[in-house]
């Protein structure tokens, strides 16, 4: 007896090791079969420094921007804090966060082993001809069974009550690393709402800022319509004693009315720019409040030492482009892990009867275990071939993120440079203004003693209006050029 026993253990033995082989072998078939991921995720190596002639370098992290201590504008504050509680465009992105997040936590739950509560009821009137339908016919003559146990063979009940249990062991990492993926798309989204944040900020500072350039060279007019009015007193009383022609008080009304048609062409221009900055605004109608003169932004940050590295990875695009790099290799490691055998694992436990008398006896009570082991075969191509779609998408994000960090720190770089010498060119312009200041009073003088013609009063005063308004043009490039200076260092509200 015992040599029996023992024979049907050896046997069950052999059993469960080829079992076990056999399972080995498909797991290293398939393992083998599996192509590697892309493992391209860091950059190349930025420069220590924006200028090659600064050979200074720094390891201090760059501290993100404020908009009220960068721009140093309270109107222009009050409105950059309106955009973003109003602008439309703004709160749609917060929407789409939102969903991100829900995306997310999808994620998340496909970790855990779903359960559902189940209630079925079913009735069944099977043929006598049928195996069911003789099942039941025999065993209600059997004297093995009680009363409670006699099935109705008119329509026979199937009752179910109780819970059922599914779960796919993450064993290759599928689940984790779509989850991995979810949760790198939401941070991205999140630095994508930085980003578009950083852009409606700087489109509301440069209308801001052309408002305050119009209404300077409105002025400008203003000014100089009032000069040419007493150069044209003056040609008119000239032309009464016979010293100045009808030609030259043409000239002069001709000019006036050149100006007046600019000033009005102007004031059409201020009133576009005040609707384009109430839309980002979310407003209908009004007036812009704003300031009389471009206040000086805060530039101190041309004179710091910052880590390069740190200020180029702290910009929104770039983050977004870093963590749909990460998004898109989580991807591909799970396009990857549907080469490896599925391992699921289940089962129920409920009351189940034929009868609602009996559905809740004890006898009724039932449960089971299912586990199961799914392989791919056949379908290979098509995992091989949405295997090789992740991995290169992900070579793409990876361009996208080394282009990103390339054109951010050039950006930035060529900015730096631009802001520095905007100072410059504003200092040759202001002294410029001074001389042609002087011309036009000149030019008054020696017409008035026989030294000068009226076209060199006309000429003066065209070359002072003329450099006044680029005056006003270099200093909206320079306001606009802090703006972009801002959007380079990756922005940044209260």
């Amino acid at each position: 007896m015992k040599e029996i026993l023992n024979q049907y253990k050896n046997t069950d033995v052999i059993r469960t090791t080829k079992s076990a082989v056999v399972i080995t072998g498909i797991l290293l078939l398939t393992a083998c079969s599996a192509p590697k991921v892309s493992s391209k995720l860091n950059a190349a190596k930025l420069p220590e420094n924006f200028d090659a002639q600064r050979k200074e370098a720094s390891t201090e992290n760059f501290i993100p921007l404020k908009t009220e201590n960068f721009f140093k504008d309270p109107k222009l504050e009050e409105l950059l804090q309106k955009a973003i509680t109003k602008n439309p465009d703004y709160l749609i992105m917060q929407e789409r966060i939102l969903i991100a997040n829900s995306h997310l936590k999808v994620a998340k739950l496909s970790l855990l082993p779903s359960l559902d509560l189940v209630a079925d009821a079913s009735g069944t009137h099977f043929g006598k001809y049928t195996m069911e339908g003789v099942g039941n016919y025999d065993t209600n003559f059997s004297q093995n069974i009680t009363e409670k146990q006699r099935i109705n063979e008119d329509v026979t009940p199937n009752l179910f009550l109780g819970g059922k249990v599914s779960w796919e062991a993450d064993i290759w990492g599928k689940l984790s690393n779509r989850k991995k993926a979810a949760q790198q798309r939401f941070f991205a989204s999140q630095q994508g709402m930085r980003l578009l944040q950083t852009r409606l900020l700087g489109d509301v500072a440069d209308l801001y800022f052309k408002l305050i350039a119009l209404d300077k060279q409105a002025a400008i007019y203003d000014n100089n319509l009032k000069t040419q009015e007493k150069a044209l007193d003056i040609v008119s009383s000239q032309r009464s004693v016979g010293k100045a022609t009808e030609l030259a008080v043409q000239q002069f009304n001709a000019q006036n009315n050149n100006i007046h048609a600019e000033a009005s062409e102007l004031k059409l221009s201020i009133d576009q720019t005040e609707k384009a900055l109430l839309t980002l605004l979310g407003e209908y109608g009004g007036k812009i409040d704003r300031s009389n003169d471009f206040l000086s932004g805060h530039l101190d940050v041309l004179n710091q030492k910052i880590s390069v590295d740190s200020i180029i990875h702290k910009r929104p695009d770039v983050s977004e482009a870093y963590f749909e790099l990460l998004a898109s290799n989580a991807d591909a490691k799970s396009a990857r892990a549907a080469f490896f055998p599925t391992v699921n694992v289940g089962g129920y436990a409920g009351f189940n009867s034929f009868s609602f008398n009996t559905l809740f006896d004890a006898g009724s009570f039932a449960w089971q275990l299912l586990g199961g082991l799914t392989a791919p075969v056949f379908n290979k191509g098509q995992i091989r071939q949405d295997f090789y779609v992740s991995n290169r998408r992900q070579e793409i994000s990876f361009l996208q993120y080394q282009n990103t960090i390339t054109t951010a720190f050039n950006e930035l770089s060529a900015l730096l440079r631009r802001n520095e010498a905007f100072e410059d060119v504003l200092k040759y312009k202001m002294n410029e203004i001074d001389h042609l200041e002087i011309a036009v009073n000149v030019s008054n003088d020696l017409y008035l003693s026989g030294y000068a013609n009226y076209l060199e009063i006309i000429n003066a005063q065209q070359n002072k209006l003329q450099a006044e308004l680029d005056f006003v043009d270099i200093q909206l490039k320079n306001a606009e050029s802090q703006v972009l200076l801002y959007k380079a260092l990756g922005g940044g509200i209260n």
